[in-house]
């Protein structure tokens, strides 16, 4: 058990993170469905706890890591988002794991800012970083569920300022160096993630609402979506590395953000019906990459020679 333990990688939270948005993605489908989705991020929440607790050293290893340490945003993202499936059942409890989990993730920008981007190198950027900073709008999205909107609201706008500098940022990364190694390559497909995440702390939690403005991020949102999509079915054909986790949130969230797209502007009384057979691909594309990558994990964690 001691080696399982040892071999959970800092991405699985990445899985865990994609397991619980997946929830609430097929909310609609069914409450148990949801909760089936929370209890399986919560045993890998288990997981890594363990591993932090029983090797403490080789986290301190990986957070000197700008890969390592970027991920490591996907906790307290999964983290905000578990808060709010425990709610009906530890009550206040909950606000305040959601508030530390908020905590931890501003404590991280601030020391990822502090040891890879004030020495940034720039064959040393990659899309995980906009986990770091964009990560903390499930913030907003997660909000309502605490009615802290005002919170939400600034961290919406603080994801979406880092969101318009990191497009840049990171671009010019991958422009200028193109290679990559190959155990990072999946990465790319975290591009997906942001501005859809953007979308979904924007519908959640700002008031109010400019249609325009929406269209202008679901339209950025999709061209990145569509880009990230090409890029995993492309490095689908890789073998198994932990950077597979770029594989779920971001397609799980694209979905949502057309979902929330779509109801967002029904409520203005300007509906896109072509959204909605969008929508069901998206849903069922996120539902089997979760799922595959899922298993694909737990087959690296619990082999017996690793």
């Amino acid at each position: 058990m001691k080696n399982t333990i040892k071999r959970v990688p800092i991405p699985f939270c990445g899985v865990m993170l994609g397991l619980v948005a997946l929830g609430n993605l097929l909310q609609s489908y069914g409450e148990g469905i949801r909760y089936a989705c929370g209890i399986v991020a919560a045993f890998i929440l288990v997981l890594v706890l363990l591993k932090v607790i029983m090797f403490p050293q080789m986290l301190k290893e990986d957070m000197k890591n700008p890969i390592m340490a970027s991920v490591a945003g996907t906790f307290p993202m999964a983290v905000m988002l578990l808060s709010t499936y425990i709610k009906p059942f530890i009550g206040t409890a909950a606000k305040y794991i959601w508030f530390f989990a908020i905590g931890l993730h501003a404590v991280l920008i601030i020391y990822f800012t502090i040891k890879f981007v004030l020495k940034l190198q720039m064959p040393k950027v990659f899309a995980s970083y906009y986990i770091v900073y964009v990560g903390i709008v499930v913030a907003a999205v997660t909000a309502p569920a605490f009615e802290q909107l005002k919170v939400g609201a600034a961290a919406f706008w603080f994801g979406f300022a880092t969101l318009i500098a990191l497009l840049v940022l990171v671009t010019v990364r991958y422009v200028k160096y193109p290679e990559v190694p190959e155990p990072a390559k999946p990465l790319i497909c975290i591009y997906a993630a942001p501005t859809s995440l953007c979308i979904a702390g924007y519908v959640q939690s700002v008031m109010p609402k400019s249609k325009n403005f929406l269209l202008a991020m679901f339209a950025l949102a999709t061209v990145l979506y569509i880009f990230a999509l090409v890029k995993a079915i492309g490095y689908l054909r890789l073998q198994f590395y932990p950077s597979y986790a770029a594989f779920t949130f971001p397609f799980v969230i694209s979905a949502i953000a057309s979902k929330q797209t779509a109801a967002c502007l029904a409520n203005m009384k300007q509906p896109l019906p072509f959204l909605q057979p969008v929508i069901l691909v998206e849903t069922i594309i996120a539902a089997v990459l979760v799922i595959y990558t899922f298993v694909r994990f737990v087959g690296f964690v619990f082999a017996k020679n690793n």
